[in-house]
């Protein structure tokens, strides 16, 4: 029996929420949550999350996008700099991905350019980097 042993790790979904858009509303503004998020409404503006980003199928993002998971059912049109994104058979992307691991559903829509890197440090670093240098940082 180890008292530290690691810790298992939980699905995005399964995770508990700290910060919920519901449907029908509308954040107009830059989103900052700690842990984890879902968004079933509306963001105009750039959603920064800590730990990970569940947008739901009735949900939409107008901006940019930085987390270190994130499942896709709606609808986001900006960039994504992430470390692991699932998009959905629901969902759609249009814009650049900066990303670790990818994966797609059949049915999902992606418009735009994939930028994949297998150096988790660099992954890192870029979701740390100020808003400013997040531009100038290339995967």
């Amino acid at each position: 029996m180890a008292l530290f042993g690691k810790k298992e790790k939980v699905a995005l979904d399964m995770q508990s929420i700290s910060t919920l858009i519901s449907e029908g509303s509308v954040l107009d503004g830059n989103l900052k949550a700690p842990a984890f998020a879902r968004i079933d409404g509306q963001v105009i503006g750039d959603v920064t999350v800590d730990e990970g980003l569940i947008l739901g199928e009735k949900g939409s993002i107008k901006g940019n996008v930085i987390t270190k998971e994130m499942v896709i059912y709606g609808t986001v049109n900006g960039n994504l700099q992430v470390v692991s994104l699932e998009i959905k058979a629901s969902g759609k992307v249009n814009g650049e991905i900066h990303t670790q691991t990818l994966e797609v559903e059949n049915g999902a829509v992606y418009n735009g350019s994939l930028h994949m890197s297998q150096n988790a440090k660099l992954a890192q670093s870029t979701l740390k980097a100020k808003p400013e240098q997040q531009k100038l940082i290339e995967v």
